[in-house]
C-alpha cells in the first residue's frame, strides 16, 4: 500500500502546484463523480484509492494507498477516498472553431477558480460545446474549478488562449457573433432578436468586468427588476447562456 512518501503518490502531490501542472500536462480530480467523468473521456493516467473507496468502486483499477497519503491528494476536507491524475484536455482555438460550435463561453481576466467550474458547468448544461479561458484566467485545473465544474469540465472543449482580441477576432471569423454580458450594457438581454444565432459570450472577471476597450458586437445587460445593484458572474453567465441555448432550440 502506498504511502506519502512513495514516489508516485510524490509525483502527485506537486499536481496541486500550478507549475507542475503546467510542466506535466497533468492535474487532480477528485471524487467518484470526477472520476466517472474522467475515466469516459479517457484522460485517467492514474487512479489512488483507499482500500474503503476501492471496495466500493470495484469496477475501477486503482493503486492502493492509505489515509494519509489520500489525504496529502485530496484538495478537500472530508476527501471521499479517490483521486486520479488525469491528463489536461486543452484545445487549440481553430479546432474547437472548426468543430463550428453554436454556443461558447469566454471567460476573460476570471480570477476565482469557483466560478470557473460553475461556467463550465453552466455552459455545459446549456448545450455550449466550448469554454474558452482568455487573458490572465484562473487555471480550469485548479482543484477548485474542478470539482465546481462537476465533471463538466470532461465534456466540453477547454480552450485557453492568452490573446483576448485574438480570440474575438477568431471568434467572428468563424461567423460567431460575439455578446458581452455587461451591467451597463446597451442592449437588454430578453429584447434582442439574435441569439439564435451561433454565439460566443464574453464574461469578465468578477471584481473588474470586462476590459472597456474589448470589442464586441453587443454590450448587454441583464435586466433587474428588483433591488439588487447587480448580478455575480456565476447567476450572470446562467441567464445568458440560457436564453441564448433556448433561442438556439426554439428554432429547430
Amino acid at each position: 500500500m502506498f504511502t506519502v512518501r512513495t514516489p508516485r503518490v510524490v509525483a502527485a502531490r506537486r499536481l496541486h502546484r500550478r507549475r507542475d501542472r503546467d510542466e506535466t500536462g497533468r492535474f487532480l480530480a477528485e471524487g467518484p463523480q470526477a472520476v466517472r467523468e474522467a475515466v469516459r473521456a479517457g484522460v485517467v493516467t492514474e487512479l489512488f484509492a483507499t482500500a474503503e473507496a476501492a471496495a466500493r468502486y470495484p469496477q475501477w483499477s486503482a493503486s492502493l494507498v492509505d489515509d494519509a497519503a489520500l489525504a496529502a491528494l485530496a484538495d478537500t476536507v472530508q476527501p471521499q477516498g479517490l483521486v486520479a491524475v488525469c491528463r489536461q484536455r486543452d484545445v487549440p482555438l481553430d479546432a474547437a472553431l472548426a468543430a463550428r460550435p453554436r454556443l461558447v463561453a469566454v471567460c476573460v481576466d476570471i480570477r476565482d477558480p469557483g466560478n470557473a467550474g460553475t461556467v463550465l458547468r453552466t455552459a455545459d448544461a446549456a448545450g455550449a460545446r466550448a469554454v474558452v479561458f482568455a487573458g490572465d484566467s484562473v487555471d480550469p485545473y485548479n482543484g477548485k474549478a474542478v470539482r465546481s465544474s462537476a465533471g463538466s469540465l470532461f465534456h466540453v472543449d477547454v480552450v485557453r488562449a492568452r490573446d483576448t482580441t485574438a480570440t474575438v477576432a477568431a471568434l467572428r471569423a468563424a461567423g460567431i457573433q460575439v455578446l458581452a454580458a455587461d451591467g451597463y450594457g446597451d442592449a437588454d438581454l430578453f429584447d434582442l432578436d439574435t441569439l439564435d444565432r451561433p454565439t460566443a459570450w464574453l464574461f469578465g472577471s468578477e471584481a473588474h468586468g470586462l476590459p472597456k476597450d474589448l470589442e464586441a458586437d453587443r454590450r448587454v445587460r441583464v435586466p433587474l427588476y428588483g433591488g439588487a445593484e447587480s448580478l455575480n458572474l456565476a447567476a450572470a453567465a446562467a441567464v445568458c447562456l440560457y436564453s441564448s441555448a433556448k433561442a438556439m432550440r426554439s428554432v429547430r
